[in-house]
């Protein structure tokens, strides 16, 4: 009697599994092309919810779009299609399916999400500074376009944000460069790279060093006239900068002033901060 009962709890609980196994791959056996959209849909979310990847999900809201391709769940799933690409890190289809969803409903509430997707899609490719920055400067033209086409909507101050985090990017890499030329004494090389964070990236953090940096540069060139010039504004804007610090040593320890002297661009750039139309 009792190997009768354990033969039974065995059958039963084969019987458990197989039904459970069934269910878990039902999604699978059902053909898509018998399923609503709506259906098909939730399946798609489902499986962005449920699954460490997103290719599945990826895949069900493709169908949407290819088999109900004028409905509104395909509009839907279009925007999703971008994100999970997105959260899948598969940057350019991402693009594609974002710029598509903006070809095709450029008036829809979520033109603005599929704007920052396409910006997103080149800011989280930003590498360590010492890579190639093309894909810098299109995070920030995309940023840019979606702060000035959609400024009231709830992405216009995230990216502003990542607009100066990306522009401060830029400006380190000068700044990478430019220690480079000046460790090696390459001293003009590097202050035409100084030059380009003071005139062109003023508003980031790196300023105050490359002020600093073109006084030591100046200095060793025996150029003391720019080198005062770039002490002054240095002076002016970040005295308590540590950089401002370095450079009143390293001038008076010479002899010299933090304050403009001779005509040079450092020139017209001091002269701009005193009339306050620069920082």
């Amino acid at each position: 009697m009792a190997g009768v009962k354990s033969r039974a709890g065995f059958i039963w609980a084969a019987l458990v599994i197989a039904s459970l196994s069934g269910c878990a791959g039902g999604q699978d056996e059902v053909p898509l092309d018998t399923l609503t959209a709506e259906e098909i849909f939730k399946r798609g979310e489902l499986s962005l919810e449920t699954s460490k990847k997103p290719d599945e999900a990826i895949r069900y809201f493709s169908e949407v779009e290819r088999l109900y391709p004028y409905s509104e769940w395909a509009k839907r799933s279009l925007i999703m299609q971008a994100f999970s690409q997105h959260k899948a890190k598969n940057y350019e289809e991402a693009r594609g399916s974002a710029q598509r969803y903006l070809d095709l409903y450029p008036a829809e509430e979520d033109a603005a999400y599929a704007q920052y997707l396409m910006a997103l899609s080149y800011y989280d490719q930003i590498d360590e500074v010492g890579r190639d920055q093309g894909l810098t400067f299109q995070a920030l033209q995309s940023m840019r376009e979606v702060i000035e086409n959609y400024p009231d909507s709830e992405y216009a101050s995230s990216s502003m944000l990542k607009f100066d985090l990306a522009f401060d990017h830029l400006a380190a890499k000068e700044m990478e460069i430019g220690r480079y030329y000046l460790k090696r004494g390459q001293y003009t090389a590097a202050i035409n790279r100084f030059r380009v964070v003071v005139q062109e990236f003023q508003t980031t953090t790196h300023t105050a060093e490359a002020l600093h940096r073109l006084v030591e540069a100046y200095l060793a060139l025996g150029l003391n006239d720019e080198a005062q010039t770039a002490g002054a504004i240095l002076g002016h804007n970040y005295q308590s900068s540590p950089f401002y610090d370095d450079s009143f040593r390293l001038l008076t320890g010479r002899g010299l002033s933090m304050e403009a002297q001779g005509q040079s661009w450092l020139s017209n750039v001091y002269s701009q901060v005193i009339k306050g139309n620069w920082l």
